[in-house]
This record gives C-alpha cells, sequence and structure tokens, in this order.
C-alpha cells in the first residue's frame, strides 16, 4: 500500500473530507502544489480552482474551492475553504448565472471604493474559476 498523508477540506458549513489520501493538488495563489505524505511544512492562499485528490497515481476526486488557506505538516494536508463543491455537482447554468450576476455587479460599480472593488474583483474569480470547473476546464483529467 503507498503511504498516505491526511487531506482535510473544511467550509464554512461542514467538515467537507477527511480521509487518508496518496496526494492532493491544491490551486494555491502562487500555483498549483501537490501534498505528499513527509511534505515539508508550508501555509498558502488558496485561490478559486478545483483541488484534485489522487489515489493510485490518478485523479480520484475533483473539489471546486473559492479560496481560503492550506496548511501542509508532514503527515496531513489541511484546507480551510470559503466555499466548496463536489465538480461533479457543479450545474454550468448556475455557474452562469454567478457569473453574469458578478459582470453585472462589476459593471454597475464602475467607481467602487477599493474594499468595495475587492469584493466585485473576488466574487468575479470565484465565477469565473466555478464556471470552467463545471465545463470541465481544469488540470489533471
Amino acid at each position: 500500500m503507498a503511504a498516505t498523508t491526511l487531506f482535510e477540506l473544511v467550509s464554512p458549513e461542514r467538515l467537507f473530507f477527511s480521509q487518508p489520501v496518496e496526494m492532493v493538488v491544491v490551486p494555491g495563489t502562487e500555483g498549483d502544489f501537490g501534498a505528499l505524505p513527509g511534505h515539508m511544512p508550508k501555509l498558502a492562499t488558496v485561490r478559486p480552482g478545483v483541488i484534485v485528490i489522487f489515489e493510485n497515481g490518478k485523479p480520484k476526486e475533483r473539489i471546486f474551492v473559492a479560496g481560503g488557506f492550506a496548511e501542509v505538516t508532514e503527515e496531513a494536508c489541511t484546507v480551510l475553504a470559503e466555499e466548496a463543491a463536489l465538480v461533479s455537482d457543479l450545474q454550468v447554468s448556475t455557474a452562469e448565472a454567478r457569473l453574469a450576476a458578478a459582470e453585472a455587479a462589476y459593471a454597475a460599480n464602475p467607481l467602487a471604493a477599493d474594499g468595495e472593488k475587492d469584493a466585485l474583483d473576488r466574487e468575479l474569480a470565484i465565477a469565473t474559476a466555478m464556471l470552467a470547473a463545471a465545463k470541465g476546464e481544469f488540470a489533471y483529467h
């Protein structure tokens, strides 16, 4: 049996995932990174995208996250996500509606203050990543 690391994904609603995994790839803001057993300790911010869980060297599960934080140790990888959903549960129409709403809010506030502009940018990034995930446009197929 291959060595494993504990992967836990926590969303605001619940403990979304908690199992030993062979490897997990996380969409970090500085680039995707893989967490394996014995990984060097790391703290990272997570961008909107898809977490991929590997088993037997192949992708087993894909989970969309809207961003958050990740902590990697030699024994575990924990992601605290702002929002999480199985990619298989995402609907293209729902993601398109979210993107349209984000684009409309952005267009309606061309002179938004810095804090409000940051929130508009963030929602636009989340909606764009969610639509890409719903359409299957992500790495590690």
